[in-house]
């Protein structure tokens, strides 16, 4: 029986990764609107903001226990080469350190914790992210550039046509999922980096608020069911 809408968007929201992405898109919404209302309505705005730190906090508090997801692929699949386990390592250390301390953050933020430990909990948290993404996306660089070669020789394979065929449709799929994965990881890294230095390009609500939407929407395309 195939899937219709309905059922793709059940399979899709019972994963935590979805439902992650759903209240994100809320968040970054939230936050464009808020800026935009924020001269002109400020009543609409505070409510607006009211809705992007619930989201937000929401989605840590979510991600409870997300920090063991990079232990568990590094123990499970550390990679097939030597410097593919090294990227690892690396990329998903700097994650594991982005969810962890992610977790405390939340804490501080609702209460549970001293409310000062909040904002060097969010730089070290925001650290680690920028550090973890920016090697899973030269994974992803590298993996892609090895998937073009793949497709170059097996266009001038003499292999039956609908076996390359198959073949090619299964690399260029992958090809996409990784080239979301970089949009995803580089919007975040924006992000992370406007907590690690602040600057007027990177803190202003219209790249934040773009980086929220391109990293949630990417995830939306890599989650969604095929």
């Amino acid at each position: 029986m195939s899937l219709d809408t309905v059922d793709k968007l059940v399979v899709f929201l019972a994963k935590r990764d979805g439902i992650d992405k759903l209240v994100k898109t809320f968040q970054y919404v939230a936050k464009l609107a808020c800026w935009r209302f924020e001269a002109t309505q400020p009543e609409a705005a505070d409510r607006f903001k009211k809705w992007e730190v619930a989201s937000g906090l929401s989605r840590k508090a979510f991600r409870t226990g997300r920090s063991l997801t990079g232990f568990n692929a590094l123990r499970r699949n550390p990679g097939a080469t030597p410097v593919i386990r090294f990227l690892a390592v690396l990329a998903n250390s700097g994650e594991m350190v982005y969810f962890f301390f992610d977790h405390f953050l939340w804490l501080s933020r609702i209460g549970t914790i001293d409310a000062k430990l909040a904002k060097k909990m969010s730089f070290i948290s925001a650290f680690g992210e920028s550090f973890g993404y920016t090697f899973f996306i030269i994974i992803d660089c590298i993996f892609i550039r090895q998937r073009l070669k793949s497709l170059k020789k097996l266009r001038s394979s003499d292999e039956p046509k609908d076996e390359i065929g198959a073949k090619i449709s299964e690399i260029r799929g992958d090809i996409v999922m990784r080239l979301m994965g970089i949009s995803a990881n580089i919007a975040d890294l924006l992000i992370a980096l406007a907590e690690i230095h602040p600057n007027p390009f990177c803190n202003h609500t219209i790249t934040l608020g773009i980086s929220g939407l391109v990293s949630a929407w990417a995830g939306w395309y890599r989650n969604w069911p095929s």
